[in-house]
């Protein structure tokens, strides 16, 4: 069984935006109610591990009697607050977050809710959620009849739009693919990548482009009374600049991505700590702006859904430092050094260098050479 997720715009009435705003409210409330009695446990027993192990944790149902306007809304929505606080704690408690933290208002707005005895359902432009009924939405493409709608999750944006994502199940099962062509990406942070064929994707740094302007908005909205009319107008302006920085990017990963799913069976990487090289090269901005992350989350799916291979190498890997002709590694490269220039009289640009190197690398892997 595969997952797979499409999202659409929604397009609720006033009445249907009274609830939603009602909805993500109270599931903010309860989730911060249970991570406060959590909290208040821990502090309790953080002496007796043993006592704390056989603890009870808080349910949405404790609160209630206590608290009836929790009724109104989707209880299903309150019941996956409970799992995410869950989810949070045990990553947590893995190493791979810091400490649950209470959510305000300034917090993304969403809730997820569940299929239960037909209680969603797709018709016409229009999808039924629990407690609200029947909404209109812009279905721009078909769900295809063999998915089976899981989950429902929807979300507000800093703009006031609304969204959901329909999470679905489906039978997958893709034959994996014969190996036949390959290509290495190797990080570049100014175009994105460039591939082992000298390819580069030319990113075009919308965040970049826009910082002028974003920097002029934001400055407006600085010196506006907070609260007022134009405060909002304005707020809602800096908000709509930020929203399509985000969308021009993500078309332009989903658009690169599916040409490197489409041409070849197996792309190979870099496993590489973004975190850690905005932090420790003072590359933040611009790292962030590339969204290497998210593009390489589209290309692992999209190659996955065909039966084909993403390969991940070490990210202690010494591929710009190895010649890509005789194999040699420099003791010492910098990063203002763009020319690779090799002993055996071998000369290529840096990253493309690389980028063999990482194809080469990848090929070892699957026992191709």
């Amino acid at each position: 069984m595969a997952n797979k997720a499409y999202q659409f715009r929604l397009y609720p009435t006033k009445e249907q935006e009274q609830r939603l705003a009602k909805t993500f409210g109270c599931v903010r409330f309860v989730y911060n109610k249970m991570l406060e009695e959590r909290i208040q446990m821990f502090e309790k027993f953080k002496d007796d591990q043993e006592s704390l192990k056989q603890q009870t944790f808080p349910t949405p149902a404790k609160y209630k009697k206590e608290f009836p306007w929790l009724k109104e809304v989707d209880s299903l929505a309150l019941a996956n607050a409970q799992l995410n606080l869950q989810k949070a704690f045990q990553h947590f408690f893995s190493g791979r977050a810091g400490f649950p933290k209470f959510k305000n208002r300034k917090a993304k707005q969403s809730y997820t809710t569940n299929v239960v005895n037909g209680n969603i359902k797709l018709s016409d432009g229009y999808i039924k959620l629990p407690k609200l009924k029947w909404i209109k939405l812009k279905q721009h493409r078909e769900i295809p009849a063999h998915h089976i709608i899981k989950a429902c999750t929807i979300t507000k944006t800093k703009t006031g739009k609304y969204y959901i994502s329909i999470l679905t199940e489906y039978e997958h099962q893709p034959a994996p693919k014969e190996v036949q062509t390959v290509v290495g990406l190797d990080f570049s942070m100014s175009t994105l990548y460039v591939d082992s064929e000298g390819k580069r994707a030319n990113y075009p740094r919308f965040y970049r482009k826009a910082l002028e302007t974003l920097a002029k908005e934001q400055r407006i909205l600085s010196r506006r009374k907070k609260g007022s009319n134009r405060w909002h107008k304005q707020r809602l302006k800096v908000a709509k600049l930020h929203e399509k920085i985000a969308n021009q990017r993500k078309d332009f990963l989903h658009k690169e991505s599916h040409k490197l799913a489409k041409r070849y069976d197996c792309v190979v990487i870099e496993d590489l700590n973004m975190k850690g090289m905005s932090q420790a090269l003072h590359f933040g901005q611009r790292v962030h702006d590339n969204g290497w992350g998210m593009f390489i989350t589209f290309l692992r799916y999209k190659l996955e859904e065909q039966g084909k291979k993403l390969i991940k190498i070490d990210k202690w890997f010494p591929s710009s430092k190895t010649c890509s002709c005789c194999g040699r590694v420099k003791e010492s490269l910098s990063l203002s050094e763009r020319t690779f220039r090799c002993e055996c009289g071998f000369e290529s640009d840096r990253d493309v260098n690389a980028a063999i190197n990482i194809k080469h690398e990848g090929m070892k892997r699957l026992a191709i050479v």
